[in-house]
């Protein structure tokens, strides 16, 4: 492992290559970083096939699956949202895993019920679905890279 390489993800890709299992993303608020994370890791093709970054509603909504009725009664910020983002992502890739970010990266859109640094992170396997629920605090990179540093642990906890 070289100087430059991010630990937390190099372990994810090398854990998954072990385990010959496969990991899709679906991210809202972190726009992405999540996966740029995973395919910095060379040799991340071998078990990263698929990254949906579905900020909007309407995305979630095509891309996923993610039930309107949901999204309505929810909020895209929700365990629901989190969950069905996470379940979408792993039929439509025929993935092992599946990972989803959905939250409030700020320093607006936060409310009294969902505070700015709320992210809700699920991991979908064959056993079903996990969702966690975070607070994190800091400037908006500061909570897209604490969240992604949250969903790398889950994954390795969750492989």
């Amino acid at each position: 492992m070289n100087n430059n390489t991010d630990p937390l993800a190099q372990r994810v890709v090398e854990t998954l290559k072990r385990t010959r299992r496969t990991l899709a993303t679906a991210e809202s608020c972190t726009g992405g970083l999540l996966a740029s994370r995973i395919t910095d890791v060379s040799g991340a093709s071998e078990v990263f096939g698929y990254g949906w970054v579905t900020y909007a509603n309407e995305a979630k909504m095509t891309q996923l699956g993610v039930e309107p009725h949901l999204l309505e009664s929810h909020g895209a910020v929700s365990e629901q949202v989190a969950q069905a983002m996470a379940v979408g992502a792993r039929r439509i890739a025929k993935s092992d895993y599946a990972i989803a970010l959905t939250g409030v990266a700020g320093p607006n859109g936060g409310t009294p019920a969902k505070p700015v640094g709320t992210v809700f992170i699920a991991l979908a396997t064959v056993e079903g679905v996990q969702v966690k629920k975070c607070f994190f605090s800091g400037e908006r990179g500061e909570i897209k890279r604490l969240a992604s540093d949250t969903a790398l642990e889950m994954l390795v906890a969750g492989s």
